[in-house]
């Protein structure tokens, strides 16, 4: 698929920051597919709905309605006419999200969401199965990564600077559980795409990530 850029990796490697940057400069549209997970992850913790239950999750797709707008270059998510903004952007959304999304029913309700977004190119796609599972065609793969240390680090400053105040352990905690899911879920596991060019962000600033990636999509580093 040409036009269509993925960004995978796992929680706090800087793919938000980063992908956000990149389609700015391609003046593509950005699309965070994390983003329709814990939306949905939102609404099912909001109608106190048991994540791991795969009848209990059916209901909640058959009865949600999931639409992307494009606005300002961004994609964004509304659930049931509603743009959730910031409300799904916690610690405990993020694990129920990563819990959901192992579930074949959920994917299947999202996955045409993806496609269609992506159908016409000029866009950064976001997430954790871009380039393994939604656009296997894509025209440029990356897969950001990071250290546990530094991913803890640097979800910790995002939760302080949104929220006030995160503790360390809760963060460790739930960064770990995200990982074990969500690379040993059934259902499109968090995997290097084969053909993807990893790059570790570990000591790297997210402005270096960016040129990184660029000079890649120009053939400047081919």
């Amino acid at each position: 698929m040409e036009n269509v850029i993925t960004i995978d990796g796992p929680a706090g490697a800087g793919k938000s920051t980063v992908s956000k940057a990149v389609a700015a400069r391609l003046q593509y549209v950005y699309l965070d597919t994390g983003a329709l997970y814990r939306a949905l992850a939102y609404k099912a913790l909001k109608h106190t709905i048991n994540v791991n239950s795969s009848a209990e999750l059916a209901e909640l797709c058959s009865t949600t309605d999931v639409t992307l707008k494009n606005i300002d270059g961004k994609i964004t998510v509304y659930i049931d006419g509603n743009d959730v903004g910031d409300k799904i952007r916690t610690e405990e959304v993020g694990l129920a999200a990563s819990t959901i999304s192992a579930f074949p029913v959920v994917r299947e309700k999202l996955l045409s969401l993806q496609r269609e977004a992506g159908a016409c190119g000029g866009i950064v796609a976001e997430g954790r199965d871009m380039g393994s599972v939604v656009f296997p065609d894509a025209q440029f793969k990356f897969f950001l990564d990071a250290n546990i240390e530094e991913r803890i680090r640097r979800r910790r400053t995002e939760l302080i600077q949104k929220n006030g105040p995160a503790g360390l352990d809760s963060i460790s905690r739930d960064m770990q559980a995200r990982d074990h899911q969500d690379s040993q879920r059934k259902t499109a596991p968090l995997t290097v795409s084969p053909n993807a060019i990893i790059i570790d962000s570990t000591s790297l600033e997210a402005s270096q990530v960016v040129e990184i990636i660029l000079e890649r999509i120009s053939g400047r580093h081919a």
